[in-house]
Order: C-alpha cells, then structure tokens, then sequence
C-alpha cells in the first residue's frame, strides 16, 4: 500500500526544510502550485518517496534529472470534457461511427489473422476472447501506431506537484520509478500526458500489478512485443472479471411503445455513477423476453442482463452482460465499452 502524502500546509513546510531554505527565501522566480509549493520542492519529497520505497538512487537520478513543470499537460488536464450534464449526452451513433470505422474494423482483422493462433493461446489461458483484446489494442493506440510522446516522468510530475488530483499522481509517479528500476530507459518510457503508456496505454501502477509476459522471455515488454500486450490485457480483463463464454453483450428488438424508464436501475455506483445510471436494472434474459425484448444473440435464459438504449425510442438496444462492466473497467465510458464490444464484434464479423 502507498502512503499517503502529508496535508499541503505540512507538505510545503516539509519541502522548504529538505531544501534547507525557509519559505522566504524562496526566490520569486520560483514556479509554485496553486497552494504555493515550489516544483524543485516538491520533486525532491516524490524523489525521497521513491528511494523510501526500495528505488535505486541511480534510477531516481536519470529519470527525475533535469525536471520541470510542463505547462501543456496542465492544460490539457483542466481541459478534459466534463461528465454530462441533465441537458442529456452526446449521440452514441456518431462516437460509434467514427471510431468503429473501415479503417479500425480492417486494421483489426488483419492484427486478428496475423496472431490468430497467439490469441488462441491467450484466450485459453485467460478465458478473454482475442477479438476483445485485439478491439482494445486498436482503440487504445490504432494497433501500436500512436502511444504518445510525453515524457512520463515530467508529466506525473508535473501533475502531482500541480494538486488537483495530487495522490492519485504521486503514486503513479513511484510506480513509474519502480518500472524504470526493471531496467527501462527514460527515452522508452514515454506515452500520453496523464501517464498511460505502451500498446494497452497501462498506468505505471497497472503495469505492475498485471503487466505480463506473454511469451516467456522473462520481460513483459509491452511497448514492442504483442505476445506481451495481448497477455497483459487479458489478465487486465480477468483481473477485472470477466466471465468466459459470455459475450459482452447482444443487439435486442423493443417492442413498440416500450418504456425503458419503468427499468431504470435503483442503485448509485460508487464509481463512474453517471454510467452506471444510464444503464438499467439487472434482469435475467427471459424475464426481459417477458417483456418484450428479446435478445439477437446466443444467451441463455438465466443470464444477467441490463437494458441500454443510449440514444432513446427507436434507435438500436442492448442487453449487456457483466463483461460490458468488464470493459468498463478498463475506461469508464459506456461510449468507449460499447465501441470496444461492437469492434470486436466486427473484426470477427
């Protein structure tokens, strides 16, 4: 478990005193977060942190030399789009067109032919279907071809130091120096802004927990070798549940005058609720034949389903199983899961 970082009044106190400077003498050229701690401050705590936590000073020096805030990434934070508003949410139809296109459906089933038997493998050890993995790989990073190119060191922390979301940060900052400590140079440890990186766009801390080596090299390399980004997601979908033999979901029909808010779900998510209250209650598929939805797919009558009609009366419906969840633990969005689920449908198709 990661400690937590003191409260900022102590923080910037504890920072003055590693630096061996009381706070007035810090120069007004300084840059300081908003609750006013200078970054080198800062830097020198994240970097006692990680030698606390068993990192080679060496590992420490090269991928913290030389660090300053980067301005862009603080932007590009506190301009993330918002979750949506009581006005409503954005039509799933065109998320859908534009990201499970010919390009990214043909792209898909060429990486699928090319490791049809990896996948195989895969799948058998894990029980997660190559199509899933393969959509993921394709939504993630176009099947390898864009991972970004931001230093991860300076954006984490620049991130952390920068305070809105400051634990969350700081910890993967760590988990980034204990990945350098496997060995990784500072110039491969690169990715998106907020810290993802590789083929699956892992955090530093996810990489550690269920980055894998998938084809017994010693090295869960998942920045080059597919081997390893094929097995490091399937374990990311068995660690997060998913339950083999299930698709992710099925189309449904609706029968005419159908009321979906007469399913509406009860119950409030502790995580990502905006979600999770679009979706309906859980019924098994031959109580929602029942009512009148039938499920396009093979399900059995006894699974769990939920009811999703995101663009309302008239437009395509599915019944979800728990694998939908599944998904979105990997990116809490049902636009991304339900583009994810019909990219694996079509590369396969």
């Amino acid at each position: 478990m990661i400690p937590r970082l003191l409260p900022a009044a102590a923080l910037t106190l504890a920072a003055f005193a590693i630096l061996g400077a009381p706070p007035a003498s810090a120069p007004a050229t300084a840059q300081v977060s908003a609750d006013g701690i200078p970054f080198d401050a800062y830097l020198e705590l994240l970097k006692a942190r990680a030698l606390g936590e068993g990192v080679r000073e060496d590992t420490v020096a090269r991928m913290t030399a030389g660090l300053t805030p980067n301005p862009t990434v603080i932007r590009l934070d506190n301009n993330q789009p918002g979750s949506a508003t009581t006005r409503g949410y954005p039509p799933m139809s065109g998320y859908v067109a534009t990201h499970v296109d010919a390009a990214r459906i043909g792209g898909g089933r060429s990486v699928y032919r090319q490791h049809r038997d990896l996948l195989g493998r895969i799948e058998a050890q894990y029980g997660v279907p190559g199509p899933i993995i393969v959509a993921i790989f394709g939504h993630e990073t176009s099947y390898g071809q864009v991972k970004g190119n931001f230093d991860l060191a300076r954006s984490l922390a620049t991130l952390a130091w920068e305070g809105r979301r400051r634990e969350l940060f700081a910890g993967e900052f760590i988990a980034l120096m204990k990945v350098a400590d496997k060995g990784y140079d500072r110039s491969q440890l690169v990715g998106s802004y907020a810290g993802a990186f590789g083929n699956p766009q892992f955090l530093p801390s996810v990489y550690l927990r269920l980055a894998t080596d998938g084809d017994g090299d010693g090295r869960a390399d998942i920045f080059a070798n597919r081997a390893d980004t094929f097995a490091s997601i399937a374990n990311y979908f068995r660690d997060a549940g998913w339950r083999p033999g299930q698709p992710w979901g099925v189309r449904a029909s609706v029968p005419a005058g159908f009321d979906a808010s007469a399913y509406r779900t009860r119950l409030v998510s502790p995580v990502c609720p905006r979600v999770h209250e679009r979706l309906s209650r859980w019924m098994t598929v031959a109580e929602w034949r029942a009512q009148g939805v039938i499920a396009q797919g093979g399900l059995s009558d006894d699974v769990m389903v939920s009811f999703f009609q995101p663009d309302g009366p008239g437009t395509p419906a599915w019944l979800l199983t728990g694998n939908y969840r599944a998904i979105l633990e990997y990116n809490c969005s049902s636009y991304y899961a339900l583009s994810v689920g019909l990219l694996a449908d079509e590369i396969v198709n």
